[in-house]
């Protein structure tokens, strides 16, 4: 079933934009034994709103097969790359926000608890909410309760009740991923204290448009964020934008600060000029999408021809990053086990699984030592510098792959 109104202003007047073709929940991996199992999949589209700008992806998919149907792979103790971001991420918010000590917060989309965690050793105290069973059970290791649900206005009326109001709220990579983006934002405005401030991360909508980059786009990310969508999902809810940084994660994220709207504070000028910035480079306008398209239709033409080429002369090509990013692009390329030989990842959740629709083999970075002559395709192509450095460890012969741009 596809959408028919904006999640945001509830217009009909949506323009398809984009076009990714029939794909899985891509942030979802498979273990052995569910091989046999068919994969969900629908069609992977974004549509614009003519009215708010709002972005946000046509097919309507299930929360509850997006997080629970597999176990949830993505932790974010992933790699020392996200563990040095959260843990700055926690000195940063609490100093930016004056928080006085012992304050409580609440963290949305808490995964595996490692952000959590550094807010208690800075002393505050921390609850998670995710609606990951598996996520929880990790999250309890660091001494992190879970709220196992997805947030809604119910779920912060829970928590209200039980631990009183939060005086930070957080939520990293996750409002996104709301079917109800203003009810996600409500229940954030309803569990906020007077004075508290509710900080969300996110990759930034605008990184992805200027680089071509459109790994970015799944069907588990609902919706698209720029400053202005976001500027316009909570004033409907009585909050107020203060400050908007960009910051160096998921190759470009905005890190948005938010208020009570009547309450004591300033906006920063950083707001305006980046909501400006947005409609010159022509964000919300459907023909900038037309010219996307087609240039991304363009690079992959090109960049399959010389993986044919590689694979006819029998050379193993081995990606790097099993990451929904990399999903995206496996599937959008049509790249699967009969072309990549495997996908190499840090993490111990994904090695011995497999990758969704392209059922590509996860293993550890040291499969690369077994080749004499191996390519490399770097996925998490963020980090790929960090990357190069340790695969040309393992292996100095690696040919390595430039994705396209």
């Amino acid at each position: 079933m596809f959408r028919t109104s904006c999640l945001v202003c509830q217009s009909s007047n949506l323009t398809k934009i984009i076009d990714l073709g029939i794909q899985p929940f891509a942030d979802t991996f498979i273990p052995e034994p569910r091989l046999s199992e068919s994969d969900q999949v629908y069609p992977l589209s974004c549509d614009l709103c003519n009215d708010c700008g709002q972005i946000q992806t046509s097919c309507i998919t299930n929360p509850q097969d997006r997080y629970i149907l597999q176990d949830y792979s993505y932790t974010s103790s992933n790699s020392s790359f996200s563990r040095n971001h959260w843990e700055d991420y926690a000195k940063v918010v609490v100093d930016k926000t004056s928080l006085e000590p012992d304050s409580f917060i609440v963290e949305i989309g808490s995964n595996d608890g490692y952000l959590s965690e550094q807010f208690l050793k800075l002393g505050h105290r921390a609850l998670g909410v995710d609606p990951s069973p598996y996520m929880a059970e990790l999250a309890k290791k660091r001494n992190i309760d879970t709220v196992v649900e997805v947030f809604e206005p119910a779920v912060a009326s829970k928590i209200h009740a039980q631990y009183g109001e939060a005086q930070l709220i957080v939520a990293n990579n996750v409002f996104n991923h709301a079917d109800a983006p203003l009810e996600f934002a409500k229940a954030a405005a309803d569990l906020l204290s007077t004075d508290g401030t509710f900080i969300f991360e996110l990759p930034y909508w605008i990184s992805g448009l200027e680089t071509h980059k459109f790994d970015q786009i799944y069907h588990e990310h609902v919706s698209y964020f720029t400053v202005t969508s976001s500027s316009r999902i909570l004033e409907s809810v009585g909050l107020q934008i203060v400050d908007v940084q960009l910051v160096d994660y998921h190759g470009g994220s905005i890190r948005v600060f938010a208020k009570h709207k009547d309450g004591a504070h300033k906006v920063t000028e950083n707001v305006r000029v980046m909501m400006e910035e947005e409609k010159s480079c022509g964000a919300f306008d459907p023909q900038t999408y037309s010219q996307y398209m087609n240039h991304i239709l363009d690079q992959r033409n090109k960049f399959l021809s010389k993986i044919y080429e590689i694979k006819a002369a029998g050379k193993p090509i081995i990606a790097v990053g099993a990451a929904a990013k990399g999903n995206t692009f496996l599937n959008f390329y049509n790249l699967d086990s009969t072309i990549i030989d495997y996908v190499t990842d840090a993490s111990p959740h994904k090695q011995g699984k497999y990758t969704p629709l392209t059922r590509i083999p996860i293993c550890g970075d040291d499969k690369f030592a077994e080749y004499d002559e191996v390519y490399a395709l770097i996925l998490s192509w963020n980090i790929s510098d960090k990357l190069k450095i340790i695969l040309n460890n393992i292996n100095p012969k690696i040919n390595f792959l430039s994705l396209p741009d």
